[in-house]
């Protein structure tokens, strides 16, 4: 791949999209997802997480899907990693010639966020992501991803200096790419605009990543937003899949991912570039639906289906 577009796509559905699905999906039907997806023109890719087998089941077979998707020139593939025996299997991986090529770091910007999600402190795991990223050393692209950047909700609204303050800290650890996440869906295009505005200019080294949920159904509506304000890198996920499980006890429910073919066919509507073959696209979206046995909350893939009913 020689052409860069005007924005770039990871596309999350094989990771964060199936992360809480009750279901867990044979190997072949990840590999083949992921072949798909790969043809739509995505330059990130989540393929998996080393996350414990014991705590999510679904990716019990991270090395099997790693070792079966053929590697393709110009994409980077992400695997979570949140601890260092995690760090420690991706490098396995790629020493046996089919690791990731990215891997993420967790940390939350709220305290009690941090301490429900990840049962300990702030502190206590900004030690574990600076043991982590020591550990990779450049062995992979690292990306930083920052939870309940806007609100949390056991402690109410999250400073915007308090997310700066976090994307300094993963830029001094190496990690100059960094996810800002809007993990309750319930950011506004004008925060959107201020907070990508007051990290980009005081960190213009990073890459910022818009990680958005649509859980008010503005999760569009922000990534327009995060794009005005100058951002090209956001993560989505066929279908709007993903986010944290719907009976989840905290942050109102549901909080799936911004849906990749309505973000796509907007963007591509606006004329901006995304590298991405919308018929593929759609494509994906109705096999991400077949594989997960009902309809998601794409838009885009319904368009035309009544229309000579």
């Amino acid at each position: 791949m020689t052409d860069v577009p005007d924005v770039i796509f990871s596309e999350c559905f094989c990771r964060d999209g199936l992360q809480h699905e009750p279901a867990v999906l044979p190997v072949g039907a990840k590999v083949a997802m992921l072949n798909r997806i790969a043809d739509c023109g995505f330059r990130r890719i989540e393929i998996t997480s080393f996350a414990h087998p014991k705590y999510i089941p679904q990716f019990a077979d991270a090395e099997a899907v790693l070792a079966a998707v053929r590697p393709r020139p110009g994409v980077l593939f992400k695997a979570t990693c949140p601890n260092p025996a995690a760090v420690r299997r991706a490098q396995a991986a790629r020493a046996a010639g089919r690791g990731p090529e990215e891997i993420s770091f967790l940390v939350s910007a709220s305290e009690g966020h941090t301490q429900k999600n990840l049962r300990r402190s702030r502190e206590e795991q900004w030690a574990n992501v600076a043991e982590m990223a020591a550990l990779a050393g450049c062995d992979f692209t690292l990306v930083g991803s920052i939870s309940v950047a806007f609100d949390c909700p056991f402690d109410g609204p999250v400073p915007p200096e308090r997310v700066l303050e976090d994307a300094r800290r993963f830029v001094s650890l190496g990690v100059t790419r960094v996810s800002i996440g809007d993990t309750i869906g319930s950011a506004t295009p004008p925060r959107v605009h201020a907070l990508v505005a007051l990290l980009r200019d005081a960190l213009p080294e990073a890459t910022f990543i818009a990680h958005f949920h649509d859980s008010r159904g503005t999760g569009v509506a922000n990534c327009v937003a995060a794009l005005e304000a100058g951002l090209r890198h956001f993560d989505t996920a066929l279908g709007g899949t993903g986010g944290h499980p719907s009976g989840i006890a905290y942050g109102e429910g549901f909080t799936g991912n911004v849906c990749t073919e309505d973000l796509a066919t907007l963007f591509a509507a606006m004329g901006v570039d995304t590298g991405l073959d919308l018929d593929r696209l759609r494509a994906a979206g109705r096999e991400a639906e077949r594989l997960l046995g009902r309809p998601l909350y794409s838009r885009a893939i319904r368009v035309g289906e009544t229309a000579h009913a």
